[in-house]
């Protein structure tokens, strides 16, 4: 017999387990990804580079979004950079 599904699907979030530490980075982890030291990792949070949220003395930077940080060189979507194009055009 076949085992009856649900009639809805959970989310892919709804399947993950909640928060805990490995859903977490912390600080010397990031440093040794990027090959910098600790102190440049928090100035990259204190100024916004890396996302992540002060909680009193502690940084919280959730893994999803270090990766997607990662991923996108720190550039949200939907932002363009500027394009060149490599041939000028001269009417005359």
């Amino acid at each position: 017999a076949a085992t009856p599904t649900p009639p809805f699907e959970l989310s892919e979030h709804a399947r993950q387990p909640a928060a805990n530490a490995s859903s977490r980075m912390s600080v010397p982890e990031i440093a040794q990804r990027l090959n910098i030291g600790r102190l440049a990792v928090y100035a990259m949070l204190e100024q916004g580079i890396i996302p992540g949220i002060r909680l009193g003395h502690r940084w919280i930077i959730t893994r999803c979004a270090y990766d997607q940080w990662e991923r996108t060189c720190g550039v949200s979507a939907g932002t363009r950079l500027p394009t060149q194009s490599e041939v000028m055009v001269v009417v005359q």
